[in-house]
């Protein structure tokens, strides 16, 4: 494959990547506290977008982030798109600790 063209990829294992390292840069070792969810879930998201436009591949990126205290309950989510399958890309990163999930989802739509 050319260059350019993988450039112009959504490479999930890329993705996957830079949302695990802004999880961890974001909350870490950190204990769930509830005054705090707030804070990291505009951390995490602006860390991805920011790390994801550094890559500068021709994307629009939607990033959402989900943080839940880990007290035995369920959490049941689903996403659908209807797009270029050739260009777009989802990728979705469960992290987890002792206290807490999160649920980070990039979508990257071709520009």
């Amino acid at each position: 494959m050319d260059e350019a063209k993988e450039r112009s990829l959504f490479v999930v294992d890329e993705v996957s990547d830079t949302i695990k390292d802004s999880i961890e840069h974001s909350i870490g070792s950190q204990l769930y506290q509830q005054n705090m969810v707030n804070k990291w879930t505009d951390s995490v998201v602006e860390n991805c977008l920011t790390k994801l436009c550094k890559l500068a591949k021709p994307f629009k990126y939607m990033v959402m982030c989900s943080i839940m205290q880990k007290n035995g309950a369920g959490l049941h989510a689903a996403s659908s798109c209807y797009w270029d399958n050739l260009t777009d890309g989802k990728c979705t990163v469960r992290w987890e600790n002792k206290t807490m999930n999160v649920i980070v989802s990039v979508f990257g739509l071709a520009i």
